[in-house]
């Protein structure tokens, strides 16, 4: 069965940090794109952050560029999110998603990702 499985998830205040894991199973990721995306309370699904297949090329979504940082580590098949300064607007579920077989490009649409998820749930109190 291949799936992602998200944690790191909680409670935190306002200026905080956190840091999410992704586990990934069933397939080697290696050769994947690996991307986290948030999706707050009535609101459509958004991009976070996408790592190349070794981490080297990353890209963010202007919300949180400087405060989130996103890398992987291939020998544990694990993708990782960064997040300080935490704000109240951050408050949101935030999935793992990966795109098979691509390497580059770090598509910021939804769409383009096959694998994904159950999400884990990050609130921000202020």
């Amino acid at each position: 069965q291949v799936q992602l499985v998200e944690s790191g998830g909680g409670l935190v205040q306002a200026g905080g940090s956190l840091r999410l894991s992704c586990a990934a199973s069933g397939r080697t990721f290696s050769g994947d794109l690996m991307g986290w995306f948030r999706q707050g309370p009535g609101k459509e699904r958004e991009f976070v952050a996408v790592a190349s297949c070794a981490g080297g090329m990353t890209k963010y979504a202007d919300s949180v560029k400087g405060r989130f940082t996103i890398s992987r580590d291939n020998a544990k098949n694990t993708v990782y999110l960064q997040m300080n300064s935490l704000k109240a607007e951050d408050t949101a579920v935030y999935y793992c998603a990966s795109d098979l077989d691509a390497c580059y490009g770090g598509s910021r649409d939804p769409s383009k990702y096959e694998i994904w998820g159950q999400g884990t749930q990050v609130t921000v109190s202020s």
